[in-house]
């Protein structure tokens, strides 16, 4: 965990203003158009010297948001000249607090993962591996403040297969049972009217979207699979996908306001 001095989300008379960003960054390699899969599939395996470049841009686009969870990462392996992106993007945002978990590690060739990162210090970080049959699925969790007013933001990056997603999804519910101020954000590659995704609803106080919002694949947007879910306690004032192509997923943003009590409101 990384720490300095920095703001904690903009204050109002009824309550603190938080501000979230989900975003898959496909380990820095710009898609914007299906021939890509081909043409640049070589970066998954080697250095590529506009990666970073790609990955200012994103550091540039996280400078609004308070905290921000970050899909396929690599901490630092030879296809990212051995560059931790989570550090690296963290520090790119000026963000003073941010932690990383690698679901997949195969050595010096990758290492798969994810990252949220943080304006406001969190009182517990917490990793998870996600049930599946194959491993390498995870979910991380940051934890503000205690007892009923506590927050807790977790993250996750969900597997291909529906039945791995129901249970993926079951555990997740059961680790969130406990908040009443709670979001989940990621890459979930579920549909909201989903069978996983209504095992999620059944399961846990967390709202279905009000409407679908399509993320993937960046260059003609139809699927909704990049989603942030809050408790009813949770006031969401704007919720939107940014247009920002730097990436095959579209990234998704949300305003909340926080009841009395949350992070200091």
């Amino acid at each position: 965990m990384h720490d300095k001095p920095s703001s904690e989300g903009e204050m109002t008379e009824t309550g603190r203003r938080l501000r979230l960003l989900s975003y898959n960054v496909q380990v820095g390699i710009r898609s914007t158009t299906p021939r890509h899969y081909l043409t640049k599939s070589w970066k998954n395996l080697l250095p590529a010297a506009r990666r970073l470049d790609n990955l200012r841009h994103i550091g540039r686009l996280l400078h609004d948001y308070d905290i921000v969870g970050l899909q396929e990462l690599d901490s630092g392996s030879h296809r990212t000249g051995f560059v931790n992106l989570s550090e690296f993007l963290a520090e790119q945002a000026h963000f003073p607090f941010w932690h990383h978990q690698i679901n997949r590690n195969l050595g010096r060739i990758a290492q798969h993962g994810h990252a949220l990162l943080s304006r406001i210090q969190p009182d517990a970080v917490e990793e998870y591996p996600l049930p599946g049959l194959i491993p390498g699925r995870g979910a991380l969790m940051m934890r503000f403040g205690h007892g009923d007013n506590a927050l807790a933001v977790m993250m996750v990056h969900l597997a291909l297969s529906r039945r791995a997603r129901c249970r993926q999804l079951g555990f997740v519910a059961e680790r969130l049972a406990d908040f009443r101020h709670a979001v989940l954000m990621g890459d979930m590659n579920s549909e909201p009217g989903s069978p996983e995704m209504r095992t999620l609803f059944s399961r846990s106080e967390l709202r279905e979207p009000e409407q679908a919002m399509s993320t993937f694949p960046s260059w003609r947007p139809q699927r909704s699979i990049d989603h942030i879910l809050v408790t009813p306690q949770l006031e969401v004032e704007a919720c939107q996908v940014l247009p920002e192509r730097y990436s095959d997923h579209l990234p998704i943003a949300m305003q909340l306001r926080l009841p009395s009590g949350v992070l200091g409101g």
